[in-house]
């Protein structure tokens, strides 16, 4: 009886490892590698709930995966926790709660750009700066 416990529960372990390393294997959607490729040479701080933001400076958005606001030399990603949300035929109607700052708690409503009607909600999480790694010499 344990013997065939034993079997069994190895049996079960062969099929799942094909499902881990398709897993680990996956390819980078194009969103991921858009980002990827605007943040080559680039290092991740320490994330924070808010950021300051300036003017008329846009959000970029990438589909499916992020958003990202430019200051200076620095990438701030939102990585968003409804990144599926994110979408070029939609435009984003953004209410701040703190003036200059874009935070993880203002409420970002999506409106389809074609007919003006609502299409969904970006919840936004922490902010990830992106800056320049520094040349080691």
């Amino acid at each position: 009886m344990i013997k065939r416990i034993a079997l069994s529960a190895a049996a079960i372990g062969l099929l799942a490892a094909p499902a881990v390393q398709a897993d680990e294997t996956t390819e980078m959607t194009k969103g991921e590698k858009k980002l990827a490729k605007m943040l080559e040479g680039r290092v991740a701080g320490e994330p924070e709930s808010c950021i300051t933001t300036f003017g008329s400076r846009a959000i970029t958005r990438i589909e499916d995966t992020a958003l990202v606001y430019k200051s200076g030399d620095t990438l701030w990603v939102n990585y968003t926790k409804t990144p599926d949300a994110i979408d070029d035929d939609d435009y984003m109607l953004i209410r701040r709660f703190s003036g200059s700052q874009l935070c993880k708690t203002d409420q970002i409503e999506l409106r389809d750009r074609f007919g003006n009607f609502f299409s969904g909600v970006i919840f936004l999480d922490d902010f990830v700066p992106y800056r320049l790694a520094e040349a080691e010499g």
